[in-house]
């Protein structure tokens, strides 16, 4: 099973961290603006079981992913599965057409602008985003995925650059959580 092993930190100068990314030898590999629209369930209620569904749309190409719960109290780690959706935007409206079909709903859509890179730390590459997300705010992820056996190392990884980068008071909400609460 794949997990994805990560942190979130909110940032109020995103042009300071990305330097002293760049200065541990990120490789800038994607800017990009996302569009994430997530689901409600028919029958059970993912607030209450901690799972996402959603449609993603980066330009015209799109995948939909689910998030099963977090699977401890330090970080944002989680069962992800991503599926293509199709390179169409109406592969996207198809898809998004089909869940309704289904009974599930869309609950509010997402919009960020992210820049992507690989960080090299203790043999590994995390991935870092730097996120400006509408009605929302600036963050940093760092991630890594991993699998069941590698869980415990990749946490650590994680969390020690993150210490480096004197990130502190880790955000464990996800987007979606936040801009409803600041609806």
């Amino acid at each position: 099973m794949k997990i994805e092993v990560e942190l979130k930190f909110p940032i109020a100068d995103l042009s300071v961290l990305r330097r002293k990314l760049t200065e541990l030898g990120a490789d800038w590999f994607d800017t990009r603006d996302e569009a994430d629209t997530y689901y409600a369930h028919p029958s059970r209620d993912f607030v209450e079981t901690d799972e996402a569904l959603r449609i993603r749309r980066v330009d015209d190409h799109s995948r939909m992913t689910y998030k099963g719960p977090k699977l401890d109290a330090a970080t944002k780690s989680r069962r992800e599965i991503e599926l293509p959706l199709g390179d169409t935007a109406q592969a996207a409206a198809d898809w998004a057409s089909l869940l309704e079909a289904l009974g599930f709903r869309p609950v509010a859509t997402v919009r960020k602008h992210r820049e992507k890179a690989l960080v090299p730390w203790q043999g590994r590459e995390v991935e870092a985003s730097l996120d400006q997300v509408a009605s929302v705010g600036t963050f940093v992820e760092l991630e890594l995925m991993a699998e069941d056996d590698e869980f415990d190392s990749a946490r650590a990884t994680v969390s020690t650059l993150a210490e480096h980068l004197g990130l502190c008071e880790s955000e464990r909400r996800s987007y979606l959580e936040l801009l409803l609460k600041s609806s």
